[in-house]
C-alpha cells in the first residue's frame, strides 16, 4: 500500500501503555489539535466541537475526578482493577477532552426545523470524525492514545474543575503517551461480509 494517508490510518490502534516521556513540544501539539479541530468537517459548517487539552497535572486531575467518581458506585472488593486503569491513564503525557457544544446544536434546530431530528446525530458524527483525526494525527507523531468514556459520570465534575460552559456535553476522554507497550494483534471479519459493490 503506497498511499500513506490509508497506512496512517491501519497503523492506529488503541494503546493502553504509554508513558509520560515528551514526543512533541507542548506548543507542537496545541498546533496539531487547533489544526484538527479547525479542518474535520461538520454539518452545515456547524463547527460544534469543543476541545480540551489537558497536559501533565491537569491530567493527572482528570484521572482523580474519573477514580474518586467510579469508587462511589464501584464495590471496594472489585475496585482494584478499575485503580490499575486510572493509574495506566494518567500514566501518559495527556488527556484530550472532546465536547459538544448543544447550545449550537439547538440553534441549528431552532433555524432548520426540517432536519431538527437529525442535528443530535450529526453533531455526534462531527464528534467522532474529529477524535479519528486526532487519534491518527498523533499515532503518526509516535503518540499511543485509546478512547475512553467516563461520561456521563464525571461531567458535573469536569465543568466544575474547569470552569466549562454548561452547554458543553462531553463525549469521550481521550488519554495519549509515548508509546511504552504495543497493541496486540487485531482479528478481522471478512471485509467482503461488511462491503458489497454494485457495478
Amino acid at each position: 500500500m503506497s498511499n500513506s494517508f490509508l497506512k496512517s490510518v491501519e497503523n492506529r490502534r488503541s494503546i493502553y501503555g504509554i508513558s509520560s516521556e515528551p514526543i512533541l513540544s507542548d506548543e507542537q501539539l496545541e498546533a496539531l489539535i487547533q489544526h484538527a479541530v479547525k479542518h474535520t468537517p461538520s454539518a452545515f459548517n456547524s463547527q460544534t466541537a469543543r476541545v480540551v487539552l489537558l497536559l501533565g497535572e491537569q491530567s493527572d486531575r482528570l484521572w482523580e475526578i474519573t477514580s474518586d467518581t467510579l469508587k462511589k458506585i464501584v464495590p471496594a472488593e472489585n475496585f482494584g482493577s478499575t485503580a490499575q486503569r486510572m493509574k495506566m491513564f494518567a500514566g501518559g503525557y495527556g488527556t484530550i477532552l472532546f465536547f459538544e457544544d448543544m447550545q449550537t446544536v439547538e440553534t441549528l434546530q431552532e433555524q432548520f426545523e426540517e432536519y431538527k431530528d437529525n442535528f443530535p446525530t450529526w453533531s455526534q458524527q462531527s464528534s467522532g470524525m474529529l477524535q479519528y483525526v486526532i487519534w491518527t494525527a498523533l499515532s503518526d507523531e509516535g503518540y499511543g492514545a485509546s478512547l475512553q468514556h467516563y461520561n456521563p459520570l464525571i461531567d458535573d465534575a469536569v465543568k466544575a474543575e474547569w470552569n466549562l460552559p454548561s452547554s458543553w456535553k462531553l463525549m469521550s476522554q481521550m488519554p495519549f503517551g509515548k508509546v511504552a507497550a504495543p497493541a496486540g494483534d487485531k482479528e478481522f471479519m471478512p471485509v467482503e461480509e461488511r462491503m458489497h459493490v454494485f457495478k
